[in-house]
């Protein structure tokens, strides 16, 4: 007979228990029982493994453990999944979830981001054990109060919300420094001797854009190089978008020598752009982009970005829906690397432009 306090193996024993327990994250700890492609260091996996023994956890404890009832499908909403800096964002929540034994539900907003309200509360009604929200936020106070109240209806139901944006909606999510990352990127740039600027903005609603543009502008000021108003397009947050911001930015007239693009698909669009109208890259014109898209690291020529960990981001939001609640939401920020290429070569090595 069992003393009372004595635990049955495996009853209620979940990951998250072990990962507490080993002082590890709940993705290593996956990783170090259930195996992964990423490796985990030896002394952690030991620490992991007795861990596990000690609780006498086992796989099948999870399903055990399902969150009040739920299933175990997790919804991933997104802006766009054909944009690469979502589909990436995407497979790194999708591996993570599988390492969980999860099923992911993929929803796309295509831009609309109302819909993110209806996906949310279609994904409560099915009982979905948590929602990845990835997008970002716009300058709409009554939308962004109305998502506020579906996710506390959504938790309060007993299932958990991240979202992979700006810290606008109280709850966990994994905040880009946006700002930051273009503020040094164009330092980077002032370093290389340029100091006449143009910015592709994308959407001027889109924090996300916002954040990147004025970053931009803040960093070349640091250099002692103003932007002006002019010198600023506003259009779409796509490859089309860039496109046309860039072939509008010449028919006003500009002297500027570098592009900053506050996305590569829409830097992409604008060096097509350039070279239809017959400048030449990156000599008549440098570019610049922002995320470091791995399947846009083959355009010619190769493309200065600001590179983001894109599936970690993924990644950590799973992890965070997996966790406890906290008292207060959790905020997970990630920084940029500027990444300098041949697309924004130093400014004497560019020819004059006619």
């Amino acid at each position: 007979m069992r003393e009372r306090g004595d635990r049955i193996p495996g009853a209620s024993v979940t990951l998250l228990d072990v990962a507490k327990a080993a002082g590890v994250s709940l993705a290593t700890a996956s990783r170090a029982l259930n195996g992964s492609t990423r490796r985990v260091r030896p002394d952690l996996q030991e620490r992991v493994l007795a861990a596990a023994d000690a609780l006498h956890y086992s796989a099948n404890a999870q399903a055990q453990a399902m969150a009040r009832g739920r299933t175990n499908i997790v919804g991933l909403v997104l802006s766009d999944v054909a944009d690469p800096y979502f589909s990436s964002i995407a497979a790194g929540a999708i591996r993570a979830a599988e390492e969980e034994q999860l099923v992911v539900t993929m929803a796309c907003t295509f831009g609309r981001e109302e819909r993110e309200l209806d996906y949310l509360a279609a994904l409560r009604g099915q009982r979905a054990r948590a929602v990845i929200i990835v997008g970002s936020r716009v300058q709409d106070r009554g939308l962004l109060d109305r998502l506020g109240a579906e996710v506390r209806a959504f938790e309060q139901a007993g299932g958990r919300v991240a979202f992979v944006s700006q810290r606008k909606i109280p709850a966990d999510t994994v905040v880009v420094e946006n700002r930051g990352g273009a503020r040094a990127l164009a330092e980077a740039l002032c370093g290389l001797g340029h100091r006449r600027f143009a910015v592709l903005a994308g959407r001027s609603d889109l924090l996300t854009a916002r954040d990147r543009s004025a970053g931009f502008r803040e960093g070349a000021a640091r250099a002692g190089v103003r932007i002006d108003a002019d010198d600023v397009v506003y259009g779409g947050f796509t490859r089309d978008g860039g496109y046309a911001a860039m072939n509008e930015l010449l028919e006003r007239g500009t002297d500027a020598t570098c592009v900053f693009a506050v996305n590569d698909v829409m830097a992409v669009g604008a060096m097509a752009a350039l070279r239809d109208r017959g400048v030449a890259l990156p000599s008549g014109m440098a570019v610049a982009g922002f995320d470091d898209i791995a399947p846009l690291r083959d355009v010619t020529p190769a493309l200065t970005t600001v590179r983001l960990p894109l599936e970690e981001l993924g990644a950590g939001a799973l992890e965070m829906v997996l966790q406890e609640p906290a008292e207060q939401p959790r905020v997970r920020r990630v920084r940029g690397k500027v990444v300098l290429r041949e697309s924004t070569p130093p400014l004497d090595a560019q020819a004059p432009r006619a």
